[in-house]
């Protein structure tokens, strides 16, 4: 759709709050907002469009229980 990583992750956090009413509570870092988390398997926001078609994702907390746990992504001692 020719976005940036950053409009990307804007649209789909701050903007994505904004059009569920929830604004004030949500979409940022910011103290007193619920922080519901996606833990990824990259280095840095901009390699995002790098894992079209894959799912990169590890972990998903959301009202802080984790609600999607990758085992495989994550590196276990030997």
């Amino acid at each position: 759709m020719g976005l940036t990583a950053e409009e990307a992750l804007t649209a789909v956090t701050v903007n994505a709050a904004h059009v569920l009413g929830l604004g004030a509570s949500a979409g940022s870092r910011q103290y007193g907002r619920r922080a519901d988390l996606l833990i990824a398997d990259w280095g840095d926001y901009r390699e995002i469009p790098l894992y079209f078609g894959m799912n990169p994702v590890a972990l998903v907390i959301r009202g802080g229980s984790t609600v999607f746990p990758r085992v495989e992504s994550v590196a276990l001692p030997d």
